[in-house]
């Protein structure tokens, strides 16, 4: 509640670029949003991503994009916007959805649930989260679940790990990047293997 009031009170003076994402109608800040405040960043260095995170989904963008049926299935990237319910609006690295189900494109925010949801690092200011990053990614996780996303793959890598979370499983694993993930029907995802087939080095 306290961490909701200050969030709520802090609206006013924060402009709306820093907001990355809405949660209930309450505002989930970029990263870095207070040195941006502060005048030690620019809002532009805050929502770029490392040279890692950019590489690794390009390459991700690419494999998949390679490895699913396109017929039956749409790839989009790009911090694609998603619209759960009023207020309720999350950004993403890259998802993939059943186009059956997409119909026309519009130019908004998807309002539909991915099959997959794939996320490269966390780009939100994790202050209000009592248990930092861990706590936002099963809260945000959940959310998408609930919504009636299939699977999640949640990348980090700075630890080289992959949170798998799957609707149809109660459990929620973490797994070295080296270990070969199912991600979409016969697709199989190892990140490891992805980059080093690459020869990219980090």
């Amino acid at each position: 509640m306290v961490a909701e009031k200050k969030r709520r009170s802090s609206t006013r003076t924060i402009p709306s670029a820093l907001i990355y994402e809405m949660w209930a109608g309450q505002p989930v800040y970029y990263r870095g949003y207070r040195e941006v405040l502060a005048g030690k960043k620019t809002l532009e260095e805050i929502i770029s991503c490392s040279d890692l995170q950019g590489v690794l989904v390009a390459l991700l963008t690419i494999y998949i994009g390679n490895h699913i049926n396109r017929k039956k299935y749409l790839l989009a990237t790009n911090e694609i916007g998603l619209h759960l319910a009023v207020g309720d609006n999350l950004g993403h690295d890259l998802v993939i959805f059943e186009k059956e189900k997409i119909g026309k494109l519009k130019g908004n925010y998807f309002d539909v649930p991915p099959k997959v949801v794939i996320e490269v690092d966390i780009k939100a200011d994790m202050t209000d989260f009592p248990n930092k990053a861990d706590e936002y990614i099963m809260r945000k996780s959940q959310k998408l679940l609930d919504f009636g996303v299939e699977k999640l793959l949640w990348i980090i890598t700075g630890a080289q790990k992959v949170y798998v979370i799957n609707k149809n499983d109660p459990i929620w694993y973490v797994v070295n990047w080296s270990e070969t993930i199912t991600m979409l029907d016969d697709c199989t995802l190892n990140i490891k293997q992805l980059l080093d087939d690459e020869e990219i080095t980090y």
